[in-house]
C-alpha cells in the first residue's frame, strides 16, 4: 500500500500552478494574487472627518462650554468654501473635508443651537473640548502611496476587494479560476426521478463533488452520467481534455474492477492506480490525458468525499495559487471513544466538532461510519486522523481536519 504523503507528493508534484493572467477586479474574487499589489494613490483622500458635529480650532474649545459663531455646512462629498477662524465653526457631516483652519472636530451630541444673534449670524454652544486631531481622519493613515498591501499568494477576500477599489486598481494579476470536469458513469445511475429497477441506483456522487468543486472555487463542467460504452467514454473524456483544466470522475478504481472508466483511462492516458494505507478511499488514480490532470476517485460515496478532500481538493487548489492546500488541521478533545481495528492503515473518521466551556476543540463521531453511508457522514464537519491501532479513548487528543476551513 502506497503512504497516504506519498500519495499526496506524487500528485501535488504533478500539479503546479497555472499561469497567472490578468483581469478586471470585479472578475478577481475569490482568485489568487500572483503579484504584490501595491498602492499608487493614498487612502483616505483628504483629512475629513470621522463624525457629525463641528469642525473647530481646538484652541477655541480649551474651556468650554462655549459660544462659536456657524460659518458654513459641509456634506459627504462637498468640498470647502471657507475657512474656520477664531471664534468660528462649520458644521460638518461625517466622510467630509476638513476645512482650512480646523484641526478637530467636536461631535454633534455635545452641541446645542442657539439660533441666529442680532447679527444675524448662526450661533451654536460647544459643551466638550477636544484636543488637535480628534475625530479627524488623516490623509493616508490608511493606506500610503508605494505600500505593499497584498503579496503573491493572498486570495482575494470581499474585504481586499474593498481596498482595490480603494486604491482604484482596475486589474489585478492572478491565478486564473479552474475549469473542472466531473462525470458519472454507469448504466445503473438513474438521475430522471423515476422509479428504481432492480439494480438501479440514483446518481449521488457527481451532485455531491460538483458541489465540492464549486465550494473550492472552481468552475464546474457538470459532463452528466456517460452510459457503459467505451466509445462513448472515450469521446466524453478527450473533449474535456480540450475544454477543461481538469478532470474528476468516481468509481472503476479498484485493483481487480473491470470498468470502461478504468479501460478507457488505462487506454488512452497515462495514469497510476494505487492502493493507498489509509480508510475510507483506499483505491486511488491519478495520471494526465494530453497534459491534463485526471482524479479518479473510488465509488463509494464516503470514499469519494474522503478522497477529493484528501487527493484531489489540494492538488486543485495547488493549480489555482493557493499555498494553504490542506484543510486547517486543530488538536481536539475526543467526548467518546474512538473504536478501530489494527490493519496498517490512517483512518480518518467522520466526527463533528465544537469549541467548550474549557476553551479546547471536542469531537464525537458520526452515527456511521461505512464507506457507504454517506446520509451520516454528511452531517460530518471534521474528519479525526486515527493512527494504526485499536484507537483513541475519550478524554484524549486527536488531530482533527475541519471541513469548513
Amino acid at each position: 500500500m502506497t503512504p497516504l504523503e506519498d500519495a499526496q507528493a506524487f500528485v501535488l508534484e504533478s500539479c503546479p500552478p497555472r499561469e497567472p493572467v490578468t483581469m478586471p477586479r470585479e472578475q478577481a474574487g475569490g482568485l489568487v494574487l500572483a503579484d504584490v499589489v501595491v498602492s499608487t494613490e493614498i487612502v483616505p483622500p483628504f483629512n475629513n472627518t470621522a463624525v457629525d458635529g463641528y469642525a473647530v480650532r481646538s484652541v477655541d474649545v480649551a474651556t468650554v462650554p462655549v459660544e462659536l459663531t456657524v460659518v458654513g455646512e459641509i456634506a459627504a462629498g462637498a468640498a470647502p468654501d471657507g475657512n474656520v477662524g477664531p471664534g468660528e465653526t462649520i458644521r460638518i457631516m461625517t466622510g467630509a473635508p476638513m476645512p482650512p483652519g480646523a484641526d478637530a472636530v467636536v461631535m454633534v451630541e455635545y452641541s446645542e443651537r442657539l439660533g441666529e444673534d442680532d447679527a444675524g449670524n448662526e450661533r451654536v454652544r460647544l459643551s466638550e473640548s477636544v484636543a488637535a486631531g480628534t475625530a479627524v481622519r488623516g490623509a493616508g493613515d490608511d493606506v500610503v502611496v508605494g505600500e505593499e498591501l497584498f503579496f503573491e499568494g493572498t486570495q482575494i477576500t470581499p474585504a481586499i476587494e474593498g481596498v482595490l477599489a480603494s486604491i482604484n486598481a482596475q486589474e489585478v494579476r492572478v491565478y486564473p479560476r479552474l475549469k473542472v470536469a466531473v462525470l458519472s458513469t454507469g448504466d445503473e445511475l438513474i438521475t430522471d426521478g423515476s422509479p428504481l429497477a432492480p439494480g438501479q441506483i440514483r446518481e449521488s456522487n457527481k451532485i455531491m463533488l460538483a458541489g465540492m468543486l464549486a465550494e473550492a472555487g472552481c468552475q464546474v463542467v457538470d459532463l452528466g452520467v456517460v452510459r457503459d460504452d467505451e466509445v462513448e467514454l472515450e469521446r466524453v473524456l478527450r473533449d474535456a481534455a480540450v475544454e477543461c483544466d481538469a478532470i474528476v470522475s468516481s468509481g472503476g478504481v479498484s485493483m481487480g474492477d473491470y470498468d470502461v472508466v478504468k479501460a478507457v483511462l488505462g487506454r488512452i492516458a497515462d495514469m497510476t492506480w494505487m492502493q493507498m494505507a489509509i480508510k475510507p478511499a483506499k483505491p486511488f488514480a491519478f495520471g494526465k490525458l494530453d497534459g491534463v490532470p485526471v482524479f479518479g476517485l473510488p465509488g463509494n460515496p464516503v470514499s469519494s468525499m474522503v478522497s477529493f478532500e484528501l487527493m484531489a481538493r489540494p492538488a486543485l487548489r495547488r493549480m489555482m495559487g493557493h499555498t494553504q492546500l490542506a484543510r486547517t488541521s486543530v488538536v481536539a478533545i475526543v467526548d467518546h471513544d474512538l473504536r478501530r481495528n489494527a490493519d496498517g492503515k490512517l483512518h480518518f473518521m467522520r466526527v463533528n466538532g465544537g469549541f467548550a466551556e474549557d476553551g479546547r476543540y471536542h469531537v464525537a463521531p458520526v452515527n456511521a461510519q461505512g464507506s457507504h453511508q454517506l446520509a451520516a457522514t454528511a452531517s460530518a464537519d471534521a474528519m479525526a486522523v486515527v493512527p494504526d491501532g485499536d484507537g483513541i479513548n475519550a478524554g484524549s487528543e486527536v488531530a482533527v481536519l475541519l471541513l469548513q476551513s
